[in-house]
């Protein structure tokens, strides 16, 4: 095999960033970076994606591009500082730009490039790209968002959210432009794959009895053991089992601060007149709050 690979899990996000390289000319990609991010405080730092990039000089790799698998709703991505650091290009699918469609009124984001115009390239469906000798193939796998893709490269696919380990299932299709019957074919389509090729998950969460973190699996292996699409379930059972536990999940901790960054490329919100940047949280009001005038209720 030409390609190499490592993986790093930050255990804070649960998220699991990959680094790809060609043996021949180390020439390098990061997959779906992370940056640190504490939601009490507001602080942003790099230490997740700098150990990423030691790595990568470690093993003396010229970064050429940034991938993401999707717009993420679990943490913010480092992509542009990995950009800033090595001159890498950040590429995502070209569906980001139903995702900005959805979420830019949602945030007043009017900053927001059209387009997808923060990214430096978006990838069509079956488009193949280098990576020094080596070739990646861009496969759309929509449903958890409508933006999803998985590289394919060798034996190995990388699928961001769309599977996760055999123990445990598949993404959730609940937020906006997402779709559990969209998701069923989409994995239908990555487990069409030969079964030895590998899947790289983005995320994990230890499954109820297992007590290490993991992050890959083959098809072979989810065809026969995951829960939600293993041979013999039906597209109707999927969307039904799908659907109800999707009714049950609490959103992510991140989603606001990540989806308002993560549409932007990484980028954050443009500082307001006083040179602070502020993230943006829409408020719903229910019951008795509908209709009042919030300024007149006493705590």
């Amino acid at each position: 095999m030409a390609a190499a690979l490592r993986a790093f899990f930050d255990q804070a996000t649960n998220t699991v960033t990959y680094l790809l390289w060609d043996k021949a000319t180390r020439i390098g990609a990061i997959i779906d970076p992370v940056l640190d991010w504490d939601n009490r405080s507001g602080e942003a730092d790099t230490r997740s994606a700098d150990a990423v990039l030691a790595a990568a000089a470690e093993e003396g790799l010229r970064l050429e591009w940034v991938l993401e698998t999707h717009v993420h709703a679990d943490h913010l991505t480092a992509s542009p500082y990995v950009k800033a650091r090595t001159g890498a290009r950040i590429g995502i699918g070209e569906h980001i730009r139903e995702v900005q469609a959805i979420f830019r009124p949602v945030f007043g984001a009017e900053d927001v490039l059209p387009d997808g115009g923060d990214f430096d390239r978006l990838f069509a469906d079956g488009e193949e790209f280098a990576l020094g000798t080596l070739t990646l193939k861009v496969l759309h796998v929509p449903g958890h968002t409508p933006a999803c893709v998985a590289y394919l490269v060798e034996d190995m696919a990388f699928v961001g959210d769309t599977l996760f380990m055999p123990d445990y299932g598949t993404a959730r299709c609940d937020f906006p432009g997402g779709d559990a019957r969209t998701l069923w074919h989409s994995i239908r389509r990555l487990l069409a794959l030969p079964p030895e090729t590998r899947l790289l998950t983005c995320h994990d969460y230890k499954a109820p009895g297992r007590e290490e973190f993991a992050w890959e699996s083959t098809v072979a292996e989810q065809r026969a053991r995951n829960p939600h699409v293993h041979d013999g379930m039906t597209e109707e059972q999927f969307v039904a089992q799908r659907e109800a536990r999707d009714a049950k999940l609490a959103p992510p901790l991140l989603l606001l601060p990540s989806i308002q960054v993560n549409m932007r490329a990484g980028r954050f919100p443009p500082a307001e007149a006083n040179g602070v940047r502020y993230m943006r949280i829409p408020v719903t009001l229910k019951g008795g709050l509908r209709g009042a005038n919030t300024q007149a209720i006493q705590p």
